[in-house]
């Protein structure tokens, strides 16, 4: 027991969990040089979803945004979310991808990399650790949270062990569906402190179903050493649990505390709320304690998906159907945890079974791609009957899936050209191909005025139409909606530096 770090996921995972990851750039660094002097254990400011949105919606280069972020964090370590063998993308990467994004990312100003994987196969992250390692940065070996017949306080204290074999310099339990009971917290951080009473434990919890605090409460009494929240504008719903409440609350514990003065947290929350209003049509509307999570364990931003798809086949109110569904085609793939993209998998293929009323008449290529095991191991064996289902006569695989997969970065520099100015900019092109040769070529362009006219006047009638429901529940379809703004803040960006 002692002091417990607080890690600070406003500018990633808060945004991401409840704007849609749309904050951009310039409303992160005025708040920096301030949050660099709480005393954070941490600040989470990449990975996830944030690479893809930064070019897709923003136009920004997500590198650029690292160098400037580390540029003002001068005392708190910088944090990230690195998708083990997928990096920041959704498929499986070739190792010298993987080996090269962490070089580029440890020298661009990432020092702490939680490093995942959907399926909890540790073949898929033994390339990231091992860029990482040879990199100079910190490994956060990550264990994703679940419940289900197969998963146990002795399963995942083995994925403990392996993980802190596979040289882990800190071990995280990331609970990304608010599923961890207080209990289990407990638990779980008994078991695994007892088996590595060196090894840095931390703790990551959305706070959907309101267990979050309760569970950080007793993690920290069982000896955690460190939790995630977000400042209060960015917390609560499907993001973490509030700074200020933690820090609060642990302050009065004569044990443990945080080394963080709840008063100096008041000029951070001020500003968040205020970026925070500007992003009003990016909402979830997700808001509050679903307890319905505990059931069947979708997380939220996934529920928001699932009922797009619902509503564009004019099929919204099947929604409780295909959340039962979705459990039984979890069950039937053996059980991946809910996070990207086995969370995607799995609830396209429940709205698939429900729309079409015959289960697996018709399957994706990634559910294919996931009974086959190109995906990794799932936690338990896929039966013979679902297996003949969705693949017939095609074998499954038993090796690392990357072992499959021939190098790529030679010919995506060819393919790119001189676009990329950078090992960088080829790096997003890999992952990103569509979305970074956008990118890029508006870049080389200026981001002339021609095409930032258009863009504002598209802005202005998007403001007069009133939206439709189905585009202010699905943010990822209001890309449009002011995609002059989002170009002319990058362009008046792009002149400061």
């Amino acid at each position: 027991m002692g002091q417990v770090r607080i890690t600070e996921t406003a500018i990633r995972d808060g945004h991401q969990s409840l704007l849609a990851t749309r904050m951009r750039t310039e409303d992160m660094l005025p708040a920096l040089e301030r949050m660099d002097t709480i005393g954070y254990g941490s600040i989470e400011c990449w990975g996830g979803a944030t690479f893809d949105t930064a070019m897709r919606f923003l136009l920004e280069d997500p590198w650029e945004r690292l160098r400037e972020v580390k540029r003002r964090l001068k005392n708190t370590p910088t944090q990230m979310l690195l998708r083990g063998q997928n990096a920041v993308g959704y498929r499986h990467y070739a190792d010298d991808v993987v080996l090269e994004f962490c070089e580029r990312a440890v020298e661009n100003g990432m020092d702490i990399f939680r490093i995942f994987d959907a399926l909890n196969d540790t073949r898929n992250l033994e390339t990231a650790f091992k860029g990482v390692q040879r990199a100079g940065g910190h490994v956060q070996g990550t264990l994703c949270y679940t419940t289900s017949p197969v998963h146990s306080v002795e399963s995942f204290g083995a994925l403990a062990n392996r993980l802190v074999e596979m040289g882990a310099d800190s071990l995280c339990i990331k609970d990304m569906a608010g599923l961890l009971s207080p209990v289990m917290a407990e638990s779980l951080v008994t078991r695994i402190k007892a088996d590595h009473p060196e090894v840095p434990l931390q703790l990551h919890c959305h706070d959907t179903s309101g267990y979050s605090e309760m569970a950080y409460l007793l993690a920290i009494r069982a000896g955690a050493d460190a939790i995630d929240t977000a400042i209060s504008p960015l917390a609560g719903g499907t993001s973490q649990p509030a700074t200020e409440t933690l820090v609060a609350a642990l302050g009065e514990d004569e044990q443990n505390g945080t080394g963080i003065v709840l008063d100096d947290l008041v000029e951070t929350a001020d500003y968040f709320g205020g970026v925070r209003k500007r992003y009003w049509k990016h909402e979830s509307n997700l808001l509050g304690v679903d307890a319905g999570v505990l059931r069947h364990q979708v997380p939220g931003g996934m529920i928001s998906n699932l009922v797009g798809q619902l509503r564009d086949q004019g099929q919204e109110d099947k929604l409780s159907e295909v959340l039962e569904e979705n459990a039984r085609v979890r069950a039937d793939l053996g059980y991946p945890p809910l996070v990207t993209p086995s969370s995607q998998i799995v609830g396209s293929q429940a709205v698939l079974n429900v729309l079409t009323g015959k289960r697996y008449g018709v399957v994706t290529k990634e559910t294919r791609n996931l009974a086959q095991g190109l995906y990794g191991k799932t936690a338990e064996p896929i039966a013979k009957e679902v297996l003949d289902l969705i693949l017939g006569d095609v074998p499954q695989i038993d090796h690392r899936p990357a072992d499959d997969l021939e190098p790529e970065l030679e010919s995506a520099k060819k393919e790119i050209g001189d676009l990329a100015e950078s090992p960088e900019d080829v790096l997003s092109f890999v992952m990103f191909p569509q979305p970074a040769k956008q990118f890029l070529e508006w870049r080389r362009d200026g981001g002339g005025p021609e095409r930032e006219l258009i863009a504002a006047v598209i802005g202005a009638m998007a403001v007069k139409e009133k939206p439709s429901a189905s585009t202010r529940s699905n943010p990822g379809i209001q890309s449009t909606n002011a995609p002059g703004a989002e170009w002319r803040q990058f362009g008046r960006m792009r002149q400061m530096r």
